[in-house]
């Protein structure tokens, strides 16, 4: 790669760790608006509680973004590592031995519960109570992730976010039990 294309390459991925920062707040920040867990009962007595439904609906979202967003930064990561990059499998053996994804299983099941969120329309109360408990659960795991894979990138590749617009906030996340 030519020195412009790499540096480019390089403002990429910071942008891509900014935007991981950014969601991982903001997904913290929705999932602090709901008393955990949910029960299907009182999700059923609370179906018109508008603000309830929009939290859980920005959570999915914010879930959803995390999880592209890591997965963008992992090829990308993986990319300016030399490493393969033909397929995410790949790219996610690769985490998982530098420790920033604690098992292939982890990805697969938070991409699982996401495709579920965007499919599912249920009207079933304790099946939407049920997702998203393991959203709330799996987050978790993303969050985690993102604190790694910024971490790896700062230690790795000498990448760290585009700006400290989230930087701190992104820390405070960590900061609380997870």
């Amino acid at each position: 790669m030519s020195q412009d294309v790499l540096s480019e390459q390089q403002r990429y991925l910071a942008q891509l760790l900014e935007a991981i920062q950014r969601c991982a707040w903001f997904l913290h920040q929705s999932r602090k608006k709901v008393t955990w867990p949910l029960d299907g009962d009182w999700l059923a007595d609370h179906k018109k509680d508008v603000d309830l439904f929009e939290t859980l609906a920005a959570i999915n979202e914010r879930f959803a973004k995390l999880q592209d967003s890591i997965a963008s930064a992992m090829r990308h990561s993986a990319l300016l590592a030399g490493e393969s990059t033909d397929s995410f499998l790949k790219v996610l053996s690769l985490f998982e031995k530098q420790g920033v994804v604690d098992a292939t299983s982890d990805w697969q099941r938070c991409r699982a519960i996401r495709n579920i969120a965007a499919h599912d329309y249920s009207t079933h109360y304790a099946q939407i109570a049920e997702h998203f408990n393991l959203l709330n659960e799996l987050s978790d795991v993303l969050l985690i992730m993102s604190k790694r894979l910024v971490t790896w990138s700062a230690e790795q590749l000498g990448i760290f976010p585009a700006t400290q617009d989230f930087s701190s906030e992104f820390d405070s996340v960590f900061q609380t039990s997870l």
